[in-house]
């Protein structure tokens, strides 16, 4: 009998394209929790003003970026890259994507298709 493995995202697999250099990606913190894929869409928390999973409460309820690479599980913030600005994005990827995060991403010229 053969064994199915099923491997996690790589990073950066949800990208289509970014501008040039890495004019795309920022430093961020990201504030404590759950392991995060690559592809995680992200908002910023009110009161704290980190990086959140997207919809996760605290005021994280506009998409400004995507998780570039994982992060593991935390009690304390992590710090992290995210694609901010001038990318193509790949929607299949995407961990908490829908309608108004595609609509909040467009106006940070992340294009998701």
């Amino acid at each position: 009998m053969n064994q199915i493995l099923k491997e996690g995202l790589y990073t950066a697999e949800f990208l289509l394209s970014e501008g040039n250099g890495q004019i795309s990606r920022e430093g961020v913190t990201v504030v404590a929790g759950d392991a995060l894929e690559p592809g995680q869409v992200l908002g910023i928390e009110t009161a704290s003003g980190k990086y959140a999973p997207y919809g996760s409460g605290g005021g994280a309820d506009i998409a400004v970026g995507i998780l570039y690479s994982g992060l593991p599980a935390s009690a304390e913030e992590r710090d992290g890259v995210a694609v901010v600005r001038l990318a193509e994005v790949a929607a299949a990827r995407l961990t908490g994507l829908d309608g108004a995060a595609t609509a909040d991403l467009k106006t940070r010229n992340i294009i998701v298709r």
